[in-house]
């Protein structure tokens, strides 16, 4: 396993509609075992492979809270096929340097993927898990969850991120 650089915000990757995964080979298992340990580095809940620049529909996301228990659940072209209810809550984004917001999401969720070896996997996710499940969908479909903010909240972003990044290049 090993930890990938994340991508982030403006990088082109990350507007990009993702591929289908089509293999499910011992390729494609390396790369979930990168990303896992790049999320768990990081330390976020979840990551989706644009994340880490490869363009293929693949989540990862763990949204235990106990080190010892971990256990990460692959998504492979995921789709929510149904959502219901409401919820807003903070949301961050490792590809979102610097800024967090109340983002309004599904409070349930119907979720079909495939697993780690192709296999279909169906799911309802409620809260919490529904809301990290979303904001990874999100990722594949080249949607960041500041394009869920007012044009303004996204505009202040923006200027925020250009002093970042003129503080970057002055280092």
């Amino acid at each position: 396993m090993a930890i990938q650089p994340i991508v982030t915000f403006p990088q082109p990757v990350l507007r990009d509609k993702a591929k289908k995964v089509t293999k499910f080979d011992d390729e494609l298992k390396n790369l979930i075992n990168d990303m896992a340990a790049t999320m768990y580095d990081a330390p976020g809940v979840g990551l989706a492979a644009p994340q880490i620049g490869v363009s293929l529909q693949l989540t990862v996301i763990d949204t235990s809270r106990n080190k010892e228990e971990r256990n990460f659940l692959v998504l492979a072209n995921p789709i929510i096929v149904k959502g219901e209810g409401e919820q807003v809550d903070e949301e961050g984004c490792l590809s979102v340097r610097e800024y967090a917001a109340n983002v309004k999401r599904y409070e349930k969720i119907w979720v079909e993927a495939q697993d780690i070896n192709g296999e279909p996997l169906k799911f309802e996710a409620e809260g919490f898990f529904a809301r990290v499940v979303q904001h990874e969908l999100d990722h594949l479909n080249g949607t960041l969850f500041i394009d869920h903010l007012s044009s303004l909240k996204r505009t202040l972003y923006k200027k925020k991120l250009k002093k970042i990044l003129l503080e970057d290049e002055q280092e």
